[in-house]
Parts: structure tokens; C-alpha cells; sequence
């Protein structure tokens, strides 16, 4: 994976990261309230199962 992303994006790991969040938000933008929901269901379940 570190290869395709360096070849696409360059080296530059600031650069990889807010091209990233680009990408997220957008997808992010164009969802559904019911995907939303989920996904922030996920987040925090996430979250909580990792302070464990």
C-alpha cells in the first residue's frame, strides 16, 4: 500500500493526509442521513471498544 500511495501522492506523509480528508469529506458530504448515523455509530463504538 505504501507504494501505490507514494507513487500517487508523493512522499510527503502531510501532503498523503489532507488529500485523504479530501477524499473522506466528500464521500461524507454526499451521504445519506441514515449513513451518517451509522457511520458515527461505528465511530463511537470504535472508540469506546479501543479504551477498553
Amino acid at each position: 500500500m505504501n507504494e501505490f500511495w507514494n507513487k500517487r501522492l508523493g512522499s510527503d506523509d502531510e501532503y498523503k493526509r489532507e488529500e485523504l480528508i479530501k477524499k473522506i469529506v466528500d464521500v461524507i458530504e454526499h451521504m445519506s442521513i441514515e449513513e451518517l448515523e451509522a457511520l458515527a455509530y461505528g465511530m463511537s463504538t470504535k472508540t469506546a471498544a479501543s479504551e477498553l
